[in-house]
């Protein structure tokens, strides 16, 4: 898939979804191949950001057992795709609305795709820059999940049924995030 195709998914429903949806990754591929690769980004980076930056990023950031809270949030992650996928499943079948466990999946990969990445602000030690990203790839998420149910479930622009559905999932997601968060900063 073009490099531009893949931008354009969080902004159109009509670029590049159907191409996804034809090409088909399995579950186990999204996982291995998607999920597993970036869901390390933020443990990583994060780990780099306490114990490289220290104090200089929040006082007190550098005292943290850095091992142990980004194992725990590596781990959080990958069951956050499971569960957010049976989730999405759950949420649109239940409405007027059908999709796949697979086409369920593919968005629960590509919806924290924008998070996972905006982890790179970890490398500067700015508490600024690093909330700013954070919420443009709040965004940009968010985004990505009411295009790709547009386009996955075949539903016009502006339809409401598609809004109610992407706004249950992205409370749950923004929940789960804001769970994710809470761990990191509760040790």
């Amino acid at each position: 898939m073009n490099p531009i195709t893949v931008i354009r998914l969080p902004f159109t429903r009509l670029t590049g979804w159907r191409e996804l949806q034809r090409r088909k990754p399995s579950i186990a591929t999204l996982a291995w191949c998607v999920v597993l690769p970036m869901s390390l980004l933020p443990p990583l980076l994060l780990y780099y950001a306490g114990t490289h930056h220290g104090d200089a990023f929040v006082a007190g950031f550098g005292d943290r057992p850095w091992r142990f809270i980004t194992t725990i949030l590596f781990l959080a992650e990958l069951l956050t795709f499971f569960v957010m996928g049976w989730l999405i499943h759950a949420v649109v079948n239940g409405r007027e609305m059908s999709i796949s466990y697979h086409d369920a999946y593919l968005l629960a990969a590509l919806a924290p795709l924008p998070l996972w990445s905006s982890s790179l602000m970890l490398l500067f030690p700015s508490l600024l820059l690093n909330a700013l990203a954070v919420l443009v790839a709040l965004g940009i998420s968010c985004s990505l999940v009411y295009h790709g149910l547009q386009a996955l479930c075949d539903r016009q622009d502006h339809d409401v049924v598609a809004m109610s559905a992407s706004y249950t999932v992205m409370a749950a997601g923004v929940l789960a995030w804001g769970m994710l968060m809470a761990i990191v900063w509760a040790y």
